[in-house]
């Protein structure tokens, strides 16, 4: 308690509240902007943490990150657009509500569920980082080609229309995801020669060519008008807020663990648990018919898991010096940089510093509630834009944002080329967002598998001698074969004698 009563005078000084809530600004703008992630943001503080303490130092990255997660649903929910990776999961679904008219609730929803997810993770990044960390370590690569097989698995659920579709649109995010130099054996794959691709397909790039670029070239080729939204401004967000949380409470309460759970895994973070969450919630949900035509169930599990997955992710990062995703493997440095080598016996030698980390968590979520309404009240003015007027101005942030991340015109390439694909591939009815899945874990299971090949010398039972291993492959083998399983059981029930 008396850490707790030091590290909120270290927190609650007027330098450091400032600039916490200039960061909390600049999380908003870098989050708002597609291509400008989350984890840009945190790049670009580094600079300027050199310069200060280690408390407001770390503070910054930790409000910044925040508000920039929950910043990339406003363009999803409005435009279509998810302004970071992590919005990626149920952009479609939140901007099917705005075109109905529920542009409050889904901002709303969004706002309220992020919020609480991120308190929550907070909460077991406080109290439990030691337990958690442990467990997170006890995950070899055979946990993890079984997590990425059940993380791909989501694509049948996440595909609303013809799983056929979306199991081939899978396949093409897989096929994106092995170009590059093969971790393995070091071999160049699908490169074509260039040395730029080399290094693999940047997802930020594909993210804004499979999205935005495709909404843009959407608008410039229909012949009709794009379907109206119907709302032209955005009311009072909070209305019947109250209801739909407490209808869901259990899907808010299931979106915040998984992402505490998966965040906490080295390398996984919050984007790879939205898709998760996204996927459970219509598997459990009692109308998985609405899902995908503006159903805000999704929204809260997603919502909630994503800013829940922050605090998860500190968690491997602080207490064994681990990045749970690329945001902490930046703030690993500025540990190392502020004298806070991070590992356990951090706790031990400045544990009041630890501490203000986990109240600014808690003072970054609160803050996410006035600052994410007037980010919210500010972005209704794109509703009103023309969308003739509207696109070319999307297109201009889509190539300054690609260009930003590597400073080159290749990632322009990549993200018009990837841009022209999924036009083709929606305007034939195949989903995108299981070709963003495939692209987010392609590289994880791949890299996996093949350790894990190596280590047991092409033994496939060792995938199932490790006691999570067995659990999450017998799950996941489980999924894959229900649809048969359920066949049978009904045919069996038919022929049953009364």
């Amino acid at each position: 308690m008396d850490l707790f009563i030091v590290a909120f005078q270290l927190i609650f000084d007027p330098y450091v509240l400032l600039v916490i809530i200039l960061s909390g600004a600049f999380g908003l703008f870098m989050g708002a902007v597609p291509g400008l992630s989350a984890t840009m943001a945190t790049a670009l503080l580094v600079p300027v943490t050199f310069f200060m303490p280690p408390v407001p130092a770390l503070a910054s990255i930790v409000t910044a990150t925040a508000m920039a997660i929950f910043a990339g649903d406003l363009p999803g929910a409005l435009l279509r657009i998810p302004g970071t990776p992590a919005s990626a999961a149920y952009t479609n679904e939140a901007f099917a509500m705005t075109r109905k008219g529920q542009a409050e609730l889904v901002l709303g929803t969004g706002l309220v569920s992020a919020v609480l997810g991120g308190m929550f993770g907070a909460v077991v990044l406080s109290f439990t980082a030691p337990t958690l960390a442990e467990f997170a370590l006890k995950f070899s690569s055979f946990e993890y080609f079984w997590l990425a097989s059940l993380g791909l698995t989501c694509a049948a659920f996440v595909s609303t229309e013809s799983p056929a579709k979306g199991l081939i649109s899978l396949m093409i995010g897989l096929l994106i995801a092995t170009v590059g130099i093969d971790g393995t054996t070091g071999y160049p794959r699908f490169n074509f020669g260039s040395v730029e691709l080399m290094g693999g397909i940047n997802f930020i790039p594909a993210m804004i060519g499979m999205f935005a670029m495709a909404e843009v070239f959407r608008s410039v080729t229909a012949v009709k008008p794009a379907p109206k939204v119907e709302q032209r401004t955005i009311g009072n967000i909070f209305a019947g807020l109250g209801k739909v949380l407490y209808r869901y409470k259990v899907n808010l309460l299931r979106g915040s663990t998984i992402g505490v759970l998966v965040g906490a895994l080295p390398g996984a973070g919050s984007d790879i648990a939205a898709w998760i969450s996204y996927a459970v919630a219509k598997k459990f949900s009692k109308e998985p018919e609405k899902f995908g035509s503006g159903h805000v169930e999704g929204i809260v599990d997603a919502g909630s898991s994503n800013n829940a997955g922050l605090g998860g992710t500190w968690v491997p990062a602080l207490v064994f010096g681990i990045p749970g995703d690329s945001i902490t493997a930046i703030v690993i440095g500025v540990l190392y940089v502020k004298g806070m080598n991070p590992g356990p016996t951090v706790f031990l030698e400045q544990p009041e510093l630890i501490y203000a980390v986990f109240v600014s968590f808690f003072l970054a979520n609160v803050l996410l509630l006035p600052l994410g309404l007037f980010a919210i009240k500010s972005a209704k003015q794109l509703l009103r834009v023309p969308r003739e007027v509207l696109m070319p101005v999307i297109l201009m942030f889509c190539v300054v944002g690609t260009f930003a991340i590597n400073n080159t015109v290749f990632g322009v390439g990549i993200m018009l080329t990837l841009g022209v694909i999924s036009y083709f591939l929606e305007e034939n009815g195949f989903p995108i967002a299981p070709a963003i899945l495939g692209l987010v874990l392609g590289g994880l299971l791949e890299e996996s598998f093949m350790t894990s090949m190596i280590k047991a010398d092409g033994n496939l039972l060792a995938f199932f001698e490790r006691p999570v291993a067995a659990v999450l492959g017998i799950i996941t083998i489980l999924i894959w074969l229900s649809p048969q399983l359920l066949k049978v059981w009904r045919r069996a029930r038919e022929v049953r004698p009364l």
